[in-house]
């Protein structure tokens, strides 16, 4: 037998051929697996790499002439204004939600007293902020993503360059101030919604007085333990605003781009916000150990 060569085969070939069939279709399988697995690794840190670009584009930009402030205005007004029936409305409900379960779990100590407390805690450092992302991430990236698609499949944001517009200053960078600005809002309305949800829970079982509720919820919180959770929104914002604006401007394949676009924003910023919140809330807890709730 002459190196190189397989038993029972006279000729030398690779390994795979001397096999039965369906062990080739397993190693064909498998070396199919590796490329694809090889091929999405390179596509995650390509566009990773180009959202950062992307991202440092847009600080820098923001910083320059013009600020276009009519567009931020009208932009924070879509953004804010506009998911303020959604958030309210969520809070409401929220709160109610949290204070009868709160109230399930304080009741077998005796604590009935802390709900209010439990409630503002749980609502005020968690809870608000979070949920507020992803409700706007639904509603407001999905949004700037199908817009920015649109524009950019009908060649709109060409037309805006062969005006001299500076494009990515008019309609990216005004739309990532726009949540930066909105979702602090947003989160505090969100939280008052559920305080008083709660309030409407609680007053409808004990009838406790809004006064000595208020009363009770703000004792364990200081400024710092709602400035804080509340000020962590604004990354929530740049997150929204960035995702959205980059793959609406790299929407590509007409209508069914634009949908492909509006999608991704959701999921993507979703998911970034998710995992940037424990980062954030890490990053509270070593920097203001005293503020941190």
């Amino acid at each position: 037998m002459t190196p190189g060569e397989v038993p029972g085969v006279g000729n030398p070939v690779h390994f795979c051929t001397a096999l039965p069939r369906l062990t080739r279709d397993t190693c064909s399988a498998m070396a199919d697996s590796k490329r694809a697995s090889s091929g999405l690794t390179r596509t995650v840190l390509s566009e990773t790499g180009l959202l950062s670009a992307f991202a440092t584009r847009a600080v820098r930009a923001a910083f320059q002439r013009p600020f276009e402030l009519s567009e931020i205005a009208r932009q924070v007004y879509m953004v804010g204004w506009r998911s303020l029936p959604l958030v309210m409305t969520s809070g409401l409900a929220i709160g109610v939600v949290l204070s009868m379960h709160t109230r399930v779990t304080m009741e077998r100590f005796g604590a009935e007293a802390l709900i209010p407390a439990a409630l503002a805690i749980a609502m005020i450092s968690e809870t608000g902020p979070l949920l507020t992302g992803l409700l706007v991430s639904g509603r407001v990236g999905a949004g700037i993503g199908a817009e920015l698609g649109g524009m950019k499949v009908t060649e709109q944001i060409d037309a805006l360059e062969s005006l001299a517009v500076d494009s990515f200053h008019y309609l990216a960078v005004t739309r990532i101030i726009a949540c930066m600005i909105a979702l602090p809002i947003l989160t505090t309305v969100m939280n008052f919604s559920g305080l008083i949800g709660g309030f409407l829970a609680e007053t409808a079982i004990s009838n406790i007085s809004l006064q000595l509720y208020v009363h009770q919820a703000f004792a364990g919180i200081g400024f710092l333990g709602y400035a804080l959770p509340t000020l962590k929104t604004v990354v929530f914002g740049f997150i929204i605003g960035t995702v959205s604006s980059y793959l609406g401007y790299t929407t590509t394949g007409g209508a069914e781009g634009i949908g492909r676009a509006s999608t991704r924003s959701v999921v993507f910023s979703s998911m970034l916000l998710i995992v940037i919140n424990v980062l954030l809330v890490r990053i509270i807890f070593l920097v203001f150990p005293a503020g941190a709730l």
